[in-house]
């Protein structure tokens, strides 16, 4: 009788997720594949004309896409790299024996909580005018100004602010991590004379493997699907030096009407990040058997 019992209560919460998922993410991205065999405007009342894969071999001369495609792996690298680098030591830090090491989590983990669209619109403010007084005031007026109007420093003032917002959330993930390696571990290595650097790289870096996987997928991901800081903060300019994935194909749809194109690229784009990720989880779950 429990058995059955707790099986009716995981069909009940279990179904409706399902239909749920399948609804709003299962369909629509079937429905989208059909779309990019298609050339249409996206207005129901015109017509769909049949084009077959002339979509994707469109894609091939497409040099806006390409352009696209290259900020976004640049953004992305940049990004993964910048995050995990600043969420770990975040992590060593509040893990340490400070003060306040509860309220500096609070803190460190805030910007996650801000929305990106309205974070964008917070910092356009910072480098217009924060940035802009400090290098009036400092003389340093070549590393402090407006990046968002610099097409060779607009795509770094993007990974500025997404690191701002996710170095938090990674932090969280790494605390987890550290707080899971034993202490009789930690302790064995001070008594052979092993000093911290030996310590961080022979024994808790290997060991923090498990939260590496999670945080370089979650970073990746996020990544390659940003949109809404690169929307308020940017807008994709200037001149389209900060318009990446998911910019493109948005203003493919809906800026220039090209719904079957646009779902073309949509398929792409989730094909490369699914490669990308899965490929990463692989190689990162390897080197933990290894460990």
């Amino acid at each position: 009788m429990k058995n059955k019992n707790k099986k009716k209560w995981y069909i009940l919460f279990t179904v409706p997720l399902l239909i749920i998922f399948t609804t709003v993410v299962i369909i629509p991205f079937l429905i989208g594949i059909y779309y990019s065999f298609f050339e249409w405007d996206g207005i129901a009342a015109n017509a769909k004309e049949f084009v077959g894969l002339d979509n994707f071999v469109q894609l091939a001369g497409d040099e806006r896409f390409r352009e696209s495609a290259w900020l976004t792996i640049l953004f992305t690298v940049l990004s993964v790299v910048t995050i995990n680098a600043i969420g770990l030591a975040f992590a060593l830090l509040v893990t340490s024996k400070i003060k306040s090491a509860n309220a500096a989590r609070t803190m460190l983990f805030m910007p996650y909580l801000i929305g990106g669209l309205i974070l964008g619109y917070i910092w356009q403010f910072v480098f217009l005018d924060v940035f802009t007084l400090l290098g009036e005031v400092t003389g340093l007026d070549q590393i402090f100004f407006n990046w968002l109007i610099d097409p060779e420093f607009a795509l770094f003032g993007l990974v500025f602010v997404f690191t701002w917002q996710m170095a938090g959330y990674i932090m969280i993930i790494y605390i987890a991590g550290l707080q899971g390696i034993p202490n009789d571990v930690i302790e064995a290595s001070k008594i052979d004379g092993a000093s911290p650097w030996q310590r961080f790289i022979r024994i808790t870096l290997p060991l923090l493997m498990p939260a590496l996987t999670i945080s370089l997928f979650l970073t990746l991901s996020s990544a390659f699907k940003i949109y809404d800081v690169n929307l308020s903060l940017t807008g994709g300019g200037p001149a389209n030096a900060t318009e990446l994935f998911a910019m493109n194909i948005y203003n493919e749809i809906f800026g220039s009407g090209n719904y079957g194109l646009g779902q073309a690229k949509a398929i792409v784009f989730f094909l490369i990040v699914a490669a990308i990720t899965l490929t990463q989880v692989y190689i990162t779950k390897k080197r933990e058997v290894e460990m």
